[in-house]
Parts: structure tokens; C-alpha cells; sequence
């Protein structure tokens, strides 16, 4: 078996694939996409950090590769589609650098509190200024952090040890489980009001992007510190400028930035700004770690067939995989529907399997399931094989059962999850061999293909409301590729499940939402 690593990877992660049997590795970075492209063909394996792309068009051309493993978290430079879809199993180590990057959020805090840059760069050029640079104590003040993945985590015990207060917004975790970390848990207005710092760890998603813009920054508290160690785009850059000109932040540190390397931008301008050029995972132990992680991942996958940390596909024994994926896939579906359907944190997941599919293991879909769920909130932090704990972690209760019969259907797969503010209900099956089918979604019925760009609209069933709604749609260019339509004559409504080949923006959004006799419409991606 051949692995190309063409990126630069800790000597830790080459040293066991060359002392491997039955495993010959290459090391080759820098390469350009048409060299990547040109010598792809003739490897089994693929080791990269963030510099290389693997596009559709590299994917094509890997007629022997097998698997794709990320030294570190971040996927974004993978075409994950086009791997699945070739059966190339996409790997990530997401536990490698997290307290390294957790660390570095500690560091940047206390580095603004302190003006330790400011000070350095002072004294290097021949000045004494010790009142300008008089900073601030960490002890006693009120830590804010945005998202309770493992970073996150990391950084409420470093910080608690320091002796703040700490509180989180998370809406995805529930506030018992935050109070076992010591933390309060707080809604994102509250966070915003009594924080004297606030340091961000979530991935970057839709509803992320340029969350801490002009509106936010003006509900900080005056003199408020800002960190971003996560992913640059969620803090809106000009913004942030504006805020510390203006002297109501105080200070701010960003490790990550919307364009990488950022240049000359107008934050470098300020003396209250401090940065890093992505430095949060960029230590000698956690470049071993996740280095050390991937070459043991792909060398169980190649020798073994064992999956660890895949984002793509559940582990799954051979002789079973013919019969399970396309049920795998049909649960991480509903799985990401259900999480775009609630409201509030998940508290409880009840998961029936009846039919032909309740004779198999249902572990591996009962994971997928909660990889689909997880996904919004943590993107590529969760995979098939840490879903579970992960979950277990957020404080939600997953139950399970299992019947021989469906009057309906051959197989069929039907999940209610439990919020603080009601449940939902989605069901679904496979039709033939690997047809994936939404067959129910509360209290409408329908049978909808589960992929791409789709809203979801409960209206009154009166004539004329879907005409006005594909109008609207077609006004301003969408195409529906898609419909569904599901009726509640009980109460006299109808769930409309419609695909467009692109994303509908906030603005078509309101005017569908303006229609009369529409009662909701809520995007969801799958």
C-alpha cells in the first residue's frame, strides 16, 4: 500500500508509516494541483494538513485511493462529496490539538491584559513606559465563552483555575452539563452584557459567520476584552476596528482572520489589537499528536479496514455494508434535519427501528444519526465514531428500540427528539437498494428526497399559497428543482418540503415569510 503525504507532517506520523509492513510512503509537499493531479493515481492513501486542495478534479483522477487523512480538524480544503462518492473514506484527528489551541486562548487573554506585545515592542526600541502599559488582573472578572466543544471546555478549567467567573452560551448543550464544568450557562444576549471577556470556540457555519459584528460588539460591555482562536469570518473584521477605535472594547486578539494571511488591514493600525498568524495549533506536542494520530488511523484503515474518525462514513463490518450504508446515510439525513427543526438544546432522542433493519446491529446508524445532529454545532469536530460520546457528554439521553414489524414499509427509521420547548418527529426510509426517503415530518406526511438546499413552509391549506411561494422563488431567480407537499386536514395545514439549486437569502426568506397564510418557513441544509 502507498501513502503520499503532501504536506508537512511531524516526523512522528512518517516514522510509523515507514516502520509499517506492508506500507511505502512518499514524502512530497508543495506540489502543484496539476503535479498533485499528475502522480494521485498511484497511491492508496493521501496525508495532508491545510495547504493541500483535494478538489473533485483530484478526487477524479485517485483511481487507487482509498482513504484521505487530515493531520488536524478542519476539512474545509476536501471535496467531501466527491470523496464519498467515489467510496474514499475522509479521515480527521479532532483531539490532537485541542488543548493547544485551548492554551493559546489563554495566552492571548493574558498577553492583552498585561500589553506584553505593546511592552516588548516598546522596550526593544529604547523606551521606558511603564504607566502608558499598565494592564489588568484576570482574577475575579467574568469570562464569557461562545460554544462548548472540547476547546471551549479546556478553556473553562484553565480559566476557573485563574480564578474567574465563568459563563457559556451554547445552545446546543444544556445548562446541567455546564454546571458540572463550573460554569453558568447564559443566553448570547446575557454573554454579551456581563462578559469582560469573551473568547469564541465554534466552528464556522452560516449561522456563525459575522456573528460578532456591529450589532454585537454594541451590546459588550464597555472596556470588554475580545479573543477569536477559532475560525476567522466569525468576527467581522471592520466591525471590531470601528469597536476599538471608538474605545468602547478595550482590547481584542485574533489568532484567525476572514483572508489568510490578512495583509495590511486597518486593525493592524491599532495599539489595542494584539494577532498571531494561526498559531493556536502550532506546537511541537500537538503537531506529534495529531501526526502520530493520522499515520495509526490510515494504517488500520489500509491493513485492517478498521474506521476511526472518519466524517464520512460510519464503521461498518464488509459483509454488512451493502445492506446498512444507505440506512447510514438516510440517518445522518434526518439527523441534520432534526437539529435544523429545534429550537433549543436536545435533551432527550428516541430512535425506533422497525422492519427488516431492526435485525442488524443498529449501532453504526443509531452514530450516524448523531453525527447528523451534532453537525451544525461542531462541523468537523464530530464524526461517526465520537458522536456518541460527544453526545453523552452534551447531557443528551439517547434510547432506543427496536420492532420486527412496519405495516407500511419494508424498513423504517423513525426519530423524536426532546427539547425545553416540545418535540419533533422525523421518519424515513430506503426504497430499492440505496434510495434514502423523508417519509415524515411532525404532523405531515410526504415522501422527500433528503439532499441539497431546501425550505421547509407550514401554511394554511387555502388555495393559491404554493403559486404565491414558487413566484416569489421564481422572481428572484430560484429554481425548484424539488417539491413535496404533505397535508394536516385536521387542522387545516400544509408542510411544503421544496429543493433550490442554491441557498435562499434572509431577504427571499421575508418575503416568503410575508405571504399571506404562510405560518413558517425555515431553511434546511442536508
Amino acid at each position: 500500500m502507498r501513502v503520499l503525504v503532501s504536506d508537512n507532517l511531524s516526523k512522528v506520523g512518517i516514522e510509523i508509516f515507514e516502520n509499517t509492513p506492508g506500507i511505502d510512503v512518499d514524502v512530497n509537499t508543495g506540489l502543484t494541483p496539476e503535479e498533485l493531479k499528475s502522480i494521485i493515481k498511484d497511491y492508496d492513501a493521501l496525508v495532508i494538513r491545510s495547504a493541500t486542495k483535494v478538489t473533485a478534479e483530484i478526487i477524479a483522477a485517485a483511481d487507487r485511493l482509498k482513504v484521505i487523512g487530515r493531520a488536524g480538524i478542519g476539512l474545509d480544503n476536501v471535496d467531501i462529496p466527491a470523496a464519498t462518492q467515489r467510496g474514499i473514506v475522509v479521515m480527521n484527528t479532532p483531539e490532537g490539538n485541542t488543548v493547544t489551541t485551548a492554551e493559546h486562548t489563554i495566552a492571548m487573554m493574558m498577553a492583552l491584559s498585561r500589553n506584553i506585545p505593546q511592552a516588548t515592542a516598546s522596550l526593544k526600541a529604547g523606551r521606558w513606559e511603564k504607566k502608558k502599559l499598565q494592564g489588568k488582573e484576570l482574577f475575579n472578572k467574568t469570562l464569557g465563552i461562545i460554544g462548548a466543544g472540547h476547546i471551549g471546555r479546556i478553556v473553562a478549567d484553565r480559566a476557573k483555575g485563574l480564578k474567574m467567573k465563568v459563563i457559556v452560551y451554547d445552545p446546543y448543550v444544556k445548562p446541567e452539563v455546564l454546571s458540572e464544568l463550573g460554569a453558568e450557562g447564559v443566553d448570547f444576549e446575557e454573554l454579551l452584557r456581563r462578559s469582560d471577556y469573551i473568547t469564541i470556540h465554534t466552528p464556522k457555519t452560516p449561522e456563525t459567520t459575522n456573528l460578532i459584528k456591529k450589532e454585537t460588539l454594541a451590546k459588550m460591555k464597555k472596556g470588554a476584552m475580545l479573543i477569536n482562536c477559532a475560525r476567522g469570518g466569525i468576527v467581522n473584521e471592520d466591525d471590531l476596528y470601528d469597536a476599538l477605535a471608538s474605545g468602547h472594547l478595550a482590547g481584542a486578539a485574533l489568532d484567525v482572520f476572514s483572508t489568510e494571511p490578512p495583509g495590511k488591514i486597518k486593525l493592524m493600525e491599532l495599539d489595542n489589537f494584539i494577532c498571531t498568524p494561526h498559531l493556536g495549533a502550532s506546537t511541537k506536542e500537538a503537531q506529534d499528536n495529531v501526526a502520530r494520530d493520522v499515520a495509526n488511523q490510515i494504517v488500520a484503515y489500509l491493513l485492517e479496514g478498521t474506521v476511526t474518525n472518519a466524517v464520512n462514513v460510519p464503521s461498518i463490518s464488509g459483509e454488512l455494508v451493502k445492506i446498512l450504508r444507505p440506512f447510514a446515510v438516510l440517518a445522518e439525513k434526518m439527523g441534520l434535519l432534526q437539529a435544523q427543526l429545534a429550537e433549543n438544546a436536545i435533551r432527550e432522542i428516541e430512535i425506533k427501528y422497525a422492519g427488516g433493519v431492526s435485525r442488524y446491529d443498529s449501532r453504526p446508524l443509531t452514530a450516524a444519526l448523531l453525527k447528523g445532529i451534532l453537525t451544525p454545532a461542531l462541523k468537523d469536530e464530530v464524526n461517526f465514531v465520537n458522536a456518541p460520546v460527544i453526545a453523552s457528554e452534551r447531557g443528551i439521553k439517547v434510547v432506543e428500540s427496536k420492532t420486527e414489524t412496519s405495516e407500511n414499509f419494508a424498513s423504517l427509521v423513525v426519530t423524536r427528539i426532546k427539547t425545553s420547548d416540545g418535540e419533533h418527529i422525523v421518519s424515513g426510509t430506503v426504497f430499492g437498494k440505496n434510495i434514502p426517503r423523508i417519509l415524515r415530518i411532525n404532523d405531515f406526511y410526504l415522501e422527500a428526497f433528503p439532499e441539497g438546499h431546501n425550505l421547509l413552509i407550514k401554511n394554511r391549506d387555502v388555495p393559491g399559497i404554493i403559486g404565491a411561494v414558487t413566484s416569489t422563488l421564481g422572481n428572484n431567480g430560484y429554481n425548484i428543482s424539488r417539491m413535496h407537499v404533505g397535508q394536516d386536514k385536521e387542522k387545516g395545514e400544509n408542510g411544503v418540503f421544496l429543493a433550490t439549486d442554491s441557498p435562499v437569502t434572509d431577504d427571499v426568506l421575508s418575503q416568503i415569510k410575508n405571504i399571506q397564510d404562510v405560518l413558517s418557513v425555515k431553511r434546511i441544509d442536508l
